[in-house]
């Protein structure tokens, strides 16, 4: 596995109160999903709150990215979701 994150793009998906990210391994392109309760996890003051969600991210992205690759390590799918118990 070579999962990286050249793609610094994020974004918030409001109705699914979720943060959609992207990696790749070799040239096989993966979504993530940072689910509302790990974001929760991270810092409870955000809520669902798009532009404090995406700050929140972007100021954790090495913890989440990290987090990211050992879920995706043990099911190596198209998408994966993180969830407060993978942080």
């Amino acid at each position: 596995m070579s999962l990286h994150f050249p793609n610094r793009s994020r974004s918030y998906n409001e109705s699914r109160h979720r943060i959609q990210f992207w990696g790749h391994d070799s040239a096989k392109e993966v979504s993530f999903y940072l689910e509302a309760d790990a974001i929760a996890r991270i810092d409870p003051s955000v809520g669902q709150n798009e532009d404090a969600a995406l700050r929140m991210f972007d100021a954790n992205r090495e913890r989440i990215e990290h987090a990211a690759a050992r879920v995706y390590s043990r099911q190596a799918n198209a998408s994966c979701m993180l969830n407060a118990s993978d942080l």
